[in-house]
């Protein structure tokens, strides 16, 4: 049966000499992986449609249960070649593609999400420098694959609070609190920034620029809430980290 739709290379593995295995995430099909005969062996507009975050329309052969369908065409809508081409900004690119990749279950649409994703690339043409864009995704990425922390008070009595605990992905009051492990410590103006993010509307993300301290207590939350979520950290952080 053959199938198009439109979809964001999220990744690429080399199969064989001239061969790929590639992840998209499409627009009707959410997460899939697809074969892709040949693209490594000549420079055509198909190999270059298959260059990571690359946006394309695409049609894929293959039958209703099949893993790995063939993927027979691919046209280029946006390349997001700039993004590729600053290691700074590609970097920051990747840490959301892992997110998303590690988290997202395969052949279930979400079309929110691939909205979004589609939207913070656009952003990060335009200015690589802006810096909201991952938190802004990964904060509405997670709301929308239902991974958010709670913030809105304490997840057990609904108490207001300040404690977030990262076992329970939540804010828990002092009272609701007693006995339990290690915590981060949130300021009012780092939960109305979240409780912000989620409501926003995705173009936001270049043109809000909360203060350096703010960002990073913030930010830093959310990751720890990542690597807690998925019993491990991204890879893409640690390395993006490094080279600050």
């Amino acid at each position: 049966m053959l199938k198009r739709t439109e979809g964001i290379v999220l990744k690429t593995i080399p199969f064989g000499e001239a061969d790929l295995i590639v992840t998209f995430l499409t627009y009707d099909f959410g997460l899939i992986k697809a074969f892709a005969k040949s693209p490594r062996k000549i420079k055509s507009r198909f190999g270059s449609s298959l260059e990571p975050l690359t946006y394309s329309k695409i049609s894929f052969w293959g039958k209703e249960d099949a893993n790995l369908p063939r993927l027979t065409q691919s046209d280029i809508i946006l390349p997001f070649k700039s993004i590729r081409e600053r290691l700074d900004c590609f970097l920051k690119a990747s840490e959301i593609i892992e997110l998303t990749v590690n988290m997202l279950p395969e052949h279930e649409a979400n079309k929110k999400i691939f909205t979004l994703l589609l939207d913070i690339l656009k952003t990060m043409e335009k200015d690589c420098g802006a810096l909201l864009t991952a938190i802004l995704y990964k904060v509405k990425f997670l709301d929308l694959a239902g991974y958010a922390p709670r913030l809105d008070g304490c997840a057990r009595c609904g108490k207001s609070g300040f404690s977030f605990y990262v076992s329970h992905g939540a804010i828990l009051c002092e009272n609701c609190a007693t006995g339990m492990d290690s915590h981060v410590k949130l300021s009012q103006g780092s939960i109305r920034l979240y409780e912000s993010l989620r409501r926003w509307d995705n173009s936001l993300a270049g043109r809000i620029k909360p203060s350096g301290n703010l960002f990073a207590e913030l930010s830093g939350m959310i990751n720890d809430h990542i690597r807690y979520t998925l019993s491990k950290p991204l890879k893409s952080e640690a390395f993006y980290n490094l080279t600050k």
